[in-house]
C-alpha cells in the first residue's frame, strides 16, 4: 500500500467536483490476497496465543485528540434523551445495503477511480438497498503523533456522506478500513488508533440509530486472538467514554473469517454490539484474475458452481501452490455435492456463524461479499443470489461489495445497473 498523505480540506473538494466513477476495474484491498490462506495457515498462526505472553508491557494510551468541531449542523440529530437501542432490531433495520468501495478507503477519495457522487445515494436507494456501509481510510487523514487529530476537512467530507445518505433514508455503517500499520504493528498504533475512536464517536454521537460504528475491517496481521480481543475492549471503552448509545459492529481475526467468530471475546455486559463477518468464498472463484490478489489466483474461466462444464486447467502459478492445486483438482474432479465450489459449502459456512450467535445471543451482519468482474456474468449472479438467500434464511443483514468499482452492482460508464447482479441482491419481485 502507499504511504499516508493528509489531504487538505481545498484537495478534497476539488476530487468531489472535479472526479467521478472512472471505470469497474479498480483494486478492492490489496490486503484481500491473504484471505486465500488456507484453514491450516490460520490455525497454525492462532497457536501462537497458547504461548506465553510477551514480557514488554503493550504501552498505555496516549492522550486522545480533541472531539473537533461538531458535524455539519444539518445532519439530523436524535432526541437527548433517547431510549436504549434494541440491537436486534438495529440488526433487523440493517437490511439489504451496498459497500461504497474504492473511494473513502483509497489513500485519497478518486485514487482508485472511484468518487463518490450525490445522485448515487439516491440510485442506491432507489435500487432497493437499505443500508450503505462506508470504508473509511481514517488513519491516511489524522496526525502521525499525539493527539492524532483527524483532518477537519476529511471530517467534513465523511459529514458529507452521512447527510446524503440519511437524506434518502438509508442506514450508515461507518467502517474504520485500510488501517495497514495497525495491522502490522497494533502495539505501537493503539494509542492512535482508540484516539481516532474517540474522535469518531465525539463528532457522531448525537446522530440518529440508524448510523453504525464499525471498529476494524477485517483484522489480520499482527492481531492475533489475544491482541485482538484486548484491544477490542479498550476501544470499546474508548467509545463509550463519549458516546453510550449507538452501537457498534466487531469482526472477527483472520480477515473477518466466519471460521474464528469463535475467537471473539466480546465483554458480556455490552450488548449493543452486532458481530460482522465477510464471505468470499471459494477464493479462486470468487477473486479469479483479480491483480492484487497474487499469481496463484490467476486462473480465469473459473464458473460456478462446480464441477465445470469443462474442465479448467490451473495455470502454471496456481499448480506452484498446494492448496490451490488441490483445489482446483477437486473442483474438476468432485461431483456437485461435494464439490469445493457448491452451494452446500455456503450453507455450512453460514449455519456456522448462525450457530455461534445463538450460543451467544449476538445479532450478525454479513459485511462484505462479492465475486469480480474477471468471473462470467452468469456465475457471478448464481453465486451471489445463494449468498444472499442463505443470509437472509437467517435473519443476516448484509453489504454487498461494491457499488461501482470491479465488482460493482453498478455501471457508472452507462450509468445503469448490471441487471444481472441487482437482481440477484434485490429480487425483481421484492423491489420497493
Amino acid at each position: 500500500m502507499k504511504l499516508r498523505t493528509i489531504a487538505l480540506a481545498v484537495s478534497l473538494l476539488a476530487f468531489v467536483l472535479a472526479a467521478g466513477c472512472k471505470g469497474n476495474a479498480q483494486t478492492h484491498e490489496k490486503e484481500a490476497a491473504d484471505k486465500a490462506e488456507p484453514v491450516a495457515k490460520a490455525e497454525a498462526a492462532n497457536d501462537a496465543e497458547k504461548r506465553p505472553p510477551s514480557p514488554h508491557p503493550e504501552p498505555a494510551p496516549a492522550p486522545a485528540a480533541s472531539s473537533q468541531a461538531a458535524p455539519d449542523p444539518k445532519l439530523p440529530k436524535r432526541a437527548p434523551q433517547s431510549a436504549p437501542l434494541d440491537v436486534f432490531q438495529q440488526a433487523n433495520q440493517l437490511g439489504r445495503g451496498v459497500n461504497l468501495g474504492n473511494a473513502l478507503e483509497a489513500p485519497t477519495e478518486g485514487e482508485w477511480g472511484v468518487t463518490l457522487q450525490e445522485s448515487y445515494f439516491k440510485t442506491i436507494k432507489d435500487a432497493g438497498f437499505e443500508t450503505v456501509r462506508v470504508p473509511i481510510k481514517w488513519s491516511g487523514h489524522a496526525d502521525a503523533k499525539a493527539p492524532y487529530a483527524i483532518d477537519a476537512g476529511f471530517f467534513d467530507r465523511i459529514d458529507w456522506v452521512i447527510g446524503q445518505a440519511l437524506k434518502q433514508g438509508l442506514n450508515v455503517v461507518l467502517d474504520m478500513h485500510n488501517y495497514d500499520e495497525l495491522y502490522l504493528d497494533s502495539v505501537e498504533q493503539e494509542p492512535r488508533f482508540l484516539a481516532l475512536w474517540k474522535q469518531i464517536s465525539a463528532r457522531y454521537k448525537e446522530l440518529p440509530g440508524n448510523v453504525y460504528f464499525e471498529l476494524l475491517n477485517e483484522p489480520n496481521g499482527s492481531l492475533t486472538w489475544s491482541k485482538w480481543n484486548r484491544l477490542l475492549k479498550k476501544t470499546l471503552d474508548a467509545i463509550r467514554s463519549e458516546d453510550p448509545w449507538h452501537t457498534v459492529m466487531i469482526g472477527s481475526v483472520n480477515w473477518s473469517n466466519f471460521a474464528d467468530l469463535a475467537s471473539l471475546d466480546i465483554p458480556d455486559n455490552e450488548r449493543n454490539v452486532i458481530v460482522t463477518f465477510h464471505y468470499y468464498d471459494p477464493f479462486p472463484f470468487t477473486h479469479q484474475g483479480a491483480e492484487w490478489a497474487g499469481p496463484e489466483i490467476g486462473t480465469v474461466g473459473v464458473e460456478w458452481p462446480g464441477p465445470p462444464s469443462r474442465k479448467v486447467e490451473p495455470i502454471a502459478a496456481a499448480k506452484q501452490v498446494k492448496w490451490v492445486d488441490d483445489w482446483f483438482r477437486d473442483y474438476n474432479a468432485n461431483p456437485a455435492e461435494t464439490n469445493p465450489a457448491s452451494p452446500r459449502s455456503i450453507a455450512e459456512a453460514f449455519d456456522k456463524a448462525d450457530n455461534w450467535a445463538k450460543e451467544h445471543h449476538r445479532p450478525i451482519y454479513l459485511g462484505e461479499f462479492g465475486a469480480y468482474s474477471k468471473a462470467d456474468m452468469p456465475s457471478r449472479a448464481r453465486w451471489t443470489a445463494a449468498v444472499r438467500e442463505e443470509a437472509e434464511k437467517r435473519g443476516f443483514g448484509w453489504a454487498y461489495w461494491e457499488f461501482c468499482a470491479g465488482f460493482g452492482v453498478y455501471d457508472p460508464a452507462a450509468n445503469q445497473y448490471r441487471q444481472e447482479l441487482l437482481d440477484a441482491l434485490v429480487p425483481p419481485n421484492q423491489a420497493h
